[in-house]
């Protein structure tokens, strides 16, 4: 028997007024969810991505350093300048976005790329000692020049090659002065090692023999002086015959005389490092960037490394 078409209406019927509002509100949550993991998934991958690129930055700076440190070269017995570091009085960066500590650093070292690498050849003019000179400028990576909307912390590397070293620079009581000739090549392009690195801190490692008290012998203790305007001096200076410095005795540990340092040791460097990501460098360029807004974005999107290398016997 066939049901009537009227009978068929009456038990067709639609959703009523509260299913659709709890279809609603279900798919409300669960667009909510998915969008809230989407970004949290996107987040995730943009800090990765920028955790690598600085991790980058970072290794090609601390390897370049390390390999200079590691090889580096002084001689005793004289008053000549081996290794010349001193925070800069202008510290790179606008007034708005300051670098927090940068050195200005020059040493001896037994470079492996004297001669563009050309070892051996007919550009080999001889020598093995060469200097290097280090610098944190802030300017356009690219032209070389500063720029207001392109403008980031670069580091250059200058080497100087061993003719012009023995010529210019070695055997000099004043290294800074003899340097400066080569001061404007420093940040020439071709010299460029990195970017956006925000701050780099340099810790020296000096060994120090304090004489020992009635009839006991001398001991050594090592003692760590860092370089910055808030640190325990703003300059290590390597000569020959010992060390200069300007570090505040009351601001190392152990307690030394500054005697004691000026004869001690250096034995190495510890090389600390802060690197921004691209969207902190664009974001620190904003004008009128207020102080605390400012800190908040070097705490969320800076990234610090450090590396200690231990120097040769000196």
């Amino acid at each position: 028997m066939k049901t009537p078409l009227s009978l068929k209406r009456r038990f067709l019927r639609g959703f009523t007024l509260i299913e659709l509002m709890v279809a609603m509100a279900i798919t409300t949550v669960i667009v909510t969810v998915l969008v809230s993991i989407t970004g949290v998934a996107l987040d995730s991958w943009q800090r990765g991505r920028a955790e690598i690129r600085a991790s980058r930055q970072a290794k090609s700076m601390l390897d370049t350093l390390a390999k200079d440190f590691e090889s580096m070269v002084s001689r005793r017995g004289n008053s000549f300048e081996w290794m010349y570091a001193k925070i800069s009085s202008d510290l790179p960066g606008t007034s708005a976005n300051q670098s927090s500590n940068a050195a200005d650093l020059i040493f001896f070292t037994a470079a492996t790329d004297r001669y563009l690498g050309e070892i051996g050849t007919a550009n080999d003019a001889g020598g093995d000692v060469s200097c290097v000179g280090y610098k944190l400028e802030y300017q356009d990576p690219v032209k070389g020049t500063e720029e207001d909307d392109s403008s980031t912390f670069v580091f250059y590397r200058l080497l100087v090659n061993p003719d012009d070293t023995f010529k210019d620079l070695l055997g000099q009581a004043d290294l800074k002065a003899a340097f400066s000739s080569y001061d404007d090549k420093v940040k020439e392009v071709e010299n460029f090692v990195c970017e956006n690195i925000y701050q780099f801190t340099l810790t020296f490692q000096v060994e120090v023999t304090q004489p020992g008290s009635g009839n006991n012998a001398p001991t050594t203790v090592p003692v760590r002086v860092t370089l910055g305007e808030d640190a325990a001096g703003t300059e290590m200076i390597l000569r020959g015959n010992g060390l200069e410095t300007d570090a505040s005795v009351g601001q190392l540990k152990p307690v030394v005389s500054i005697d004691e340092l000026k004869a001690g040791r250096l034995k190495g460097v510890e090389i600390g490092i802060t690197v921004l990501s691209d969207a902190a460098v664009i974001r620190l360029n904003t004008p009128g960037l207020k102080d605390e807004v400012r800190e908040k974005i070097l705490a969320q999107e800076s990234f610090q490394y450090s590396r200690t290398v231990e120097l040769p016997g000196m």
